[in-house]
């Protein structure tokens, strides 16, 4: 069952929450992660991972990232290590994956091209 977490700022931010059969939690982000959205999303995946032992965060439909979308990526990552929980980033569209690279998020968060990759990862 999906939850609408809601925008963070119309039209441009939407997160949704599933559960996988496993008990993972799916977080889906569409739009812009930008500072006007990011401690929505930061405590949309902070939430994730006190309510399952695992999180994989769907970035296929994130059309532009910047720095506070990375930080709200890296808080979650230090908070699923410090839980013991598996964090995993899916599907990243090319030109948030370069910033993913850029900054070495994607060696530091295990990074899938599809859903079903890190879903399986």
């Amino acid at each position: 069952m999906a939850e609408t977490e809601g925008a963070a700022v119309p039209e441009r931010l939407l997160i949704t929450r599933t559960t996988a059969d496993d008990g993972t939690c799916v977080l889906g982000v569409a739009g812009e992660v930008d500072l006007d959205g990011s401690a929505q999303l930061r405590d949309a995946l902070l939430s994730c991972l006190d309510a399952a032992p695992g999180m994989v965060v769907d970035l296929s439909e994130v059309t532009f990232m910047d720095s506070s979308g990375i930080n709200a990526l890296i808080t979650a990552h230090q908070a699923a290590q410090a839980n013991g929980a598996r964090l995993r980033l899916a599907a990243p569209q090319d030109a948030v994956l370069r910033v993913l690279q850029l900054v070495g998020v994607d060696t530091l968060i295990p990074c899938h091209p599809s859903l079903e990759a890190a879903l399986a990862g």
